[in-house]
């Protein structure tokens, strides 16, 4: 098998070095330091602006980079643009540099997969020592991360294999070998890649080895058989992200996606930067009918992507309509504060976005769908009558907004019409579309079977139970709870039903297995001072009348 590029690290003197940071104490100490070993092309720059448009004129083969580039978008979203742009590649020796070292910031460091991770102040004799290490490791493995960017996995692990009978290069095995593993994980050769790892852990304990011995068995669907070891990966700080990470994918590859939600909110909390992960997080929560984490999700995109290449107006608008969804899910008052947020979001999109006008019709729907939550439903109706196409957009989103007006004021045909056409929509074979797919096949059915929303089925099971139409009050609670099964109130209600269904001598075995099981879930979860004690109220009605 022939060799890849020229090594391109080798002369000292013909490196491109880039400093990105806004302390020009650390430009001097950084150029010192590097001016001393030979290096003689160094550029810097203050902000993540100019560090781009360095990019955009000439190729650096070595970026240091503070995390906290505090002028314009920080480090992570500013190596997320250079990686986009083929700035940064597997060849491209990357050093961060931070002041903090809070759990948080180092998991995204981590993704980052930075060459090295120097923290602040600088002193000139450490960097010397780190950064000829670093250049070292990176000279001697050039081949084989030439051959990852070009995505020839198999050369890599010829490269490696290589190297690794080179006992010179004993003290890169670790580094050769992590490389080796990943590239049977990427070709997705994991009955290989299981007995590599098992055959490194019987030499090395680092996190990467049993992380990636996990991932092996896990794709092999053998959860069962590393379940033990998983407890203590979540254990450990070092490797609870990647645990958490690592069981989410899994859980979705098993189509489990209630554990695949529970996984990747852990996952979130401890790196809550990676606008993918976000995403995923916000359609497992959709998928879940956990509007409140929808809600939440789609603010921490919105927030995480501020002066990243993610950003763009769609976020807010994004926001907008979980905060609608929220409230319609939600069948007492306290909504009422996403409400006038939700007038403030789009206040800030039609006075701050020159481009607003582009989004004239996603704006209509949005509207009409708060002049629907409002109880103004003649206003919403005049307003998708007369300015709401029905014709498909490109975006799916979009449709999914013009599919919920539609059936909240009872369009049923026109909106189920327009989710077969969402449905064709959903490109790729990747899990992410995968989940969105399940969540339009959820749409079609829910929105086919149940009318009304959440807060609407509250409110007739309520006139009904008023007047002693016990039956059709239990039926419009259930209905509820299928578009917001977690939700407190409408559980409270149900089992307010139930106990009345039991005095009045209508109950069914059905209705009393029902009743206890409400009681089992209501007494596991942690419920507030108010609610905990209407909670105890209800359980001991229920006691009375049995």
């Amino acid at each position: 098998m022939e060799d890849v590029d020229k090594n391109t690290l080798a002369q000292l003197d013909e490196l491109n070095v880039l400093i990105i940071d806004d302390n020009l104490l650390v430009h001097s100490v950084l150029k010192e330091s590097l001016f001393a070993l030979g290096i003689k092309q160094i550029r810097c720059a203050q902000n993540s602006y100019y560090g781009l448009r360095l990019c955009d004129e000439m190729h650096f083969h070595i970026i240091i980079c503070a995390f906290n580039v505090k002028s314009d978008k920080d480090g992570f979203h500013l190596l997320e643009e250079l990686k986009f742009k083929g700035h940064v590649t597997k060849t491209t020796v990357l050093i961060f540099l931070s002041t903090e070292t809070n759990e948080s910031l180092v998991n995204s460091i981590i993704e980052l997969q930075p060459d090295d991770f120097w923290t602040k102040p600088l002193a000139i004799n450490k960097v010397r020592t780190r950064f000829v290490a670093t250049l070292k490791a990176k000279q001697v493995l050039f081949n084989i991360n030439s051959a990852i960017d070009k995505k020839a996995y198999a050369k890599a692990i010829y490269f490696a294999d290589r190297h690794l009978q080179n006992e010179k290069l004993a003290h890169y095995y670790p580094n050769i070998n992590r490389i080796k593993g990943e590239s049977y994980l990427a070709l997705l050769e994991f009955e290989e890649a299981e007995r590599f790892y098992q055959q490194l852990l019987k030499t090395y304990q680092y996190s990467w080895v049993y992380l990636g011995y996990a991932k092996a068995l896990l794709k092999q669907g053998r959860l069962d058989e590393i379940s033990d070891m998983l407890k203590t990966l979540i254990g450990k700080p070092e490797t609870r992200f990647g645990a958490h990470d690592m069981m989410a994918q899994y859980f979705i590859e098993q189509e489990q996606y209630l554990q695949a939600y529970e996984e990747i909110k852990k996952a979130m909390a401890l790196s809550p930067r990676n606008i993918e992960r976000n995403k995923k997080s916000w359609d497992l929560a959709r998928l879940n009918h956990d509007h409140k984490g929808q809600y939440f999700a789609t603010r921490n995109i919105a927030q995480q992507a501020k002066n990243s290449i993610h950003d763009s107006p769609e976020l807010i608008l994004n926001v907008i309509r979980a905060g609608i969804d929220l409230v319609c899910a939600t069948p007492d008052e306290s909504a009422n504060a996403i409400l006038q947020q939700t007038d403030r979001y789009i206040s800030q999109l039609e006075r701050d976005r020159d481009d607003a006008n582009f989004f004239k019709q996603q704006l209509l729907v949005v509207k009409a769908r708060l002049h629907n939550v409002r109880n103004e439903r003649d206003k919403a109706t005049r307003l998708v009558e007369n300015h709401m196409s029905l014709k498909p957009s490109t975006v799916v989103e979009d449709n999914l907004d013009r599919v919920k007006v539609l059936h909240e004021l009872g369009m049923r045909e026109d909106a189920l019409q327009l989710l077969e056409a969402i449905k064709n929509q959903i490109a790729g074979d990747s899990l992410n579309s995968e989940v969105v797919r399940r969540y339009i096949a959820q749409e079609s059915q829910q929105r086919e079977e149940i009318h009304f929303t959440a807060k609407e089925l509250n409110t007739m099971a309520v006139e009904h139970f008023q007047k002693n139409r016990l039956l059709p009050a239990l039926d419009a609670i259930e209905q509820a709870l299928k578009l917001s099964p977690d939700n407190i109130k409408l559980l409270f209600s149900q089992l307010k039903i139930l106990i009345k269904i039991k005095q009045e001598n209508q109950e069914t075995q059905a209705n009393m297995t029902l009743a206890n099981e409400i009681i089992g879930q209501l007494g596991q979860l942690e419920l507030e001072s108010k609610n905990s004690t209407a909670f105890e109220e209800l359980a001991l009605k229920w006691q009375q009348v049995n």
